[in-house]
C-alpha cells in the first residue's frame, strides 16, 4: 500500500506537468501523512541534510570546467586533432564526431553540452559534404550520451551520493564501458556508409597531425590528470573538480587566451544556475530517498522480486527495462534519484556489484537521452540542427539498437565492466 501510494503521488505530479523535484516533495509529504510522521521542520531539515555532502561539492567545479571548456576553445582543438588523424577516411567526418565525443567526454561529463557541440562544430560539414542529415544527427546525438558514462561524470557523481556508492569506483570502472559505447557506434557507422557518396577530405600530412597535436595537448591532458590523480590517490574525485576547473580557466585565459572577462562571468552565471537547479533536485531526491527508508519500500520491492532474487542476469534484466522504460519519459538525473535507493538494497540482496549496477544505471538512462518521447539529447541536437526530431529518431534507430545490444551484452557478461573495473581500480 505505501509503495502504491508513492509512486501514484509521484507519477500523478509529474503527469500533470509538475517539475520532478516538486513532485518528489510532493510524494514525500504524502508518506509523511500515511505514517503520521509530517512536520515542517523534519522536511527542511531532511532537504538541507540533503545536500549536505562532501562529493556534491564536484558538482559546481566539473560544471564550470564544462562551461570553460566550451567557450575557451578546448573543443575546437579536440575537433580538429580528430579530423586530422580519422577525416580523410570515408565516412570520415563520423569517425571524427565519435572520436571527438570519446574524448570531450573526458572534458565535461554532459551529454547535453557535449551533443551541442558536436552538432555546432560537425554536423553544417557532414551536411556540405552530402551525409544523410538524419543519420548524421543521430550519429551526433549517441555520441553525446557517452560522457555520463566517462569520468569526469555528474550522473555517476549522482549515482554515488544517492546509492552510497564509490565515486572514485564508478569513475574508473566508466572507462571502459564508454570506450565500448565509442567502439560500438564506430562500427555501426562503419557499416552503414559502405555504399554512401559522400566527398571524403583529403589526409592530414604528418606537419598538420603535429600541430594539430600540440595544439591541443593542453585540452588533451585534463582527463588525464583527472583520471591519473584520482587512479593514484593524488586526490579525491571531488578535489579533482576543483583541479579540472582550475586547469580549464587557466588554459583558456593564459595558453589559448580566448577566455575574456565577460566570458568567464557568463560561465560563472551558467554553471551557478545549473548547480542550483541540480542540488535542488538532490535535496528533494534525498528527502524521498529517507522516507523510503522509513517506510520499508526496498523491503516491499523485494518481496516483489522475491523470486529473482536467486537469479541475478534475470533480476538485472528486469531492472534494466524497467530504467529504460522510466528512462524514456524522464530525464537522467530524476531517474538515478528515485530509483536508485529504491533498488540498491535488492542489488545488494541479490548479490550483485554496487558499482556494476551503478554503471548500468547510467548507461541506461544516457541511453534514454537519445529515446522519444523526452530524449532531452535528442531535442538539442535538433534544435541546434534546425531539423524536425522525426527526422533525427530514424537517423537515430540503428545507434539506439547497437547500444541496447550493447547493453544486453553487459547484463548477460557482467565481465565485461568488472574485470576492467577491477584492473583500473588495482
Amino acid at each position: 500500500m505505501t509503495l502504491v501510494l508513492f509512486l501514484a503521488v509521484l507519477v500523478g505530479s509529474i503527469l500533470l506537468g509538475l517539475p520532478v523535484a516538486f513532485a518528489l516533495l510532493l510524494s514525500s509529504m504524502a508518506l509523511m501523512l500515511q505514517m503520521d510522521l509530517f512536520s515542517a521542520d523534519i522536511l527542511a531539515q531532511s532537504l538541507l541534510n540533503g545536500v549536505d555532502s562532501f562529493p556534491l561539492l564536484a558538482i559546481p567545479f566539473f560544471l564550470v570546467a564544462g562551461e570553460v571548456m566550451s567557450c575557451g576553445g578546448l573543443s575546437q582543438r579536440i575537433v580538429r586533432l580528430a579530423m586530422t588523424l580519422v577525416g580523410h577516411r570515408r565516412g570520415g567526418l563520423g569517425y571524427v564526431a565519435v572520436f571527438t565525443a570519446v574524448l570531450l567526454a573526458g572534458l565535461s561529463g554532459s551529454a547535453v553540452a557535449d551533443a551541442a557541440a558536436l552538432v555546432s562544430i560537425l554536423y553544417p560539414m557532414m551536411r556540405k559534404a552530402g551525409y544523410p542529415e538524419g543519420r548524421s544527427l543521430g550519429l551526433l546525438a549517441s555520441g553525446g550520451i557517452i560522457a555520463p558514462v566517462i569520468p569526469p561524470s555528474l550522473p555517476l557523481i549522482l549515482i554515488g551520493v544517492a546509492g552510497n556508492i564509490s565515486i572514485k569506483n564508478l569513475f574508473l570502472g566508466g572507462i571502459a564501458p564508454g570506450l565500448m559505447m565509442g567502439a560500438t557506434l564506430m562500427a555501426v557507422w562503419w557499416w552503414l556508409m559502405r555504399g554512401e557518396a559522400v566527398a571524403v577530405l583529403p589526409r592530414a600530412s604528418a606537419r598538420e597531425r603535429l600541430l594539430a597535436l600540440r595544439d591541443g595537448f593542453w585540452a588533451l591532458l585534463l582527463p588525464v590528470i583527472i583520471v591519473g590523480g584520482i587512479r593514484f590517490g593524488v586526490f579525491t574525485p571531488t578535489e579533482a573538480a576543483v583541479v579540472a576547473a582550475v586547469y580549464a580557466i587557466a588554459v583558456s585565459t593564459l595558453v589559448y587566451r580566448e577566455m575574456t572577462w565577460a566570458m568567464f562571468v557568463r560561465v560563472l552565471i551558467n554553471a551557478g544556475r545549473s548547480t542550483a537547479m541540480v542540488m535542488f533536485l538532490v535535496g528533494c531526491a534525498m528527502v524521498a530517498a529517507w522516507l523510503i527508508t522509513v517506510a520499508q519500500l526496498p523491503q516491499q520491492l523485494a518481496q516483489l522480486l522475491g523470486p529473482l532474487i536467486e537469479s541475478p542476469r534475470l533480476l538485472m534484466l528486469v531492472i534494466m527495462l524497467i530504467v529504460l522504460a522510466v528512462g524514456m519519459v524522464m530525464d537522467l538525473a530524476p531517474t538515478v534519484l528515485i530509483l536508485t535507493p529504491l533498488l540498491m538494497p535488492v542489488v545488494k540482496l541479490a548479490g550483485i556489484d554496487p558499482v556494476y549496477f551503478g554503471l548500468m544505471m547510467v548507461i541506461n538512462t544516457s541511453i534514454g537521452l537519445i529515446t522519444p518521447p523526452v530524449g532531452n539529447v535528442l531535442n538539442v541536437v535538433c534544435g541546434v540542427g534546425r531539423v524536425p526530431v522525426s527526422q533525427a529518431v530514424r537517423g537515430t534507430a540503428p545507434f539506439l539498437l547497437a547500444y541496447s545490444v550493447l547493453l544486453g551484452a553487459f547484463i548477460a557478461f557482467p565481465a565485461l565492466i568488472i574485470v576492467p573495473m577491477r584492473w583500473f581500480i588495482g
